[in-house]
C-alpha cells in the first residue's frame, strides 16, 4: 500500500466517523460534523488524484462543496443567535 492510498483510508474514515457521529448523537455540532467530512472529502480527494476514479472524484467534490455549505450554514446560525 501506499501513501496516497492510506490517505484515502485515512479520509473514508473520516467520513465513516462522521456519519456515525450524525447518527449516534443526540445534538451533533455542525462544525464537528461538517469539518470532519469535508477533511475526510479532501483526503479522498488526494488519493483519487493519483488513483484515478472519476466518479469517485466528482462525488467528493460534491461532498465538499456540501460540507463548506454547511459551515457556512453554521457560522451564519451562531452570528444569528449571537444577535439575539
Amino acid at each position: 500500500m501506499d501513501i496516497y492510498s492510506l490517505v484515502g483510508f485515512v479520509g473514508m474514515a473520516c467520513i465513516i466517523g462522521a456519519y456515525a457521529y450524525l447518527t449516534l448523537s443526540k445534538a451533533p455540532n455542525p462544525f464537528i460534523l461538517h469539518g470532519t467530512n469535508l477533511a475526510g472529502a479532501a483526503l479522498l480527494t488526494v488519493s483519487l488524484l493519483v488513483h484515478t476514479n472519476l466518479p469517485s472524484l466528482v462525488l467528493e467534490g460534491f461532498w465538499a462543496a456540501i460540507a463548506l455549505y454547511g459551515i457556512a450554514k453554521a457560522l451564519r446560525e451562531r452570528k444569528g443567535a449571537k444577535q439575539s
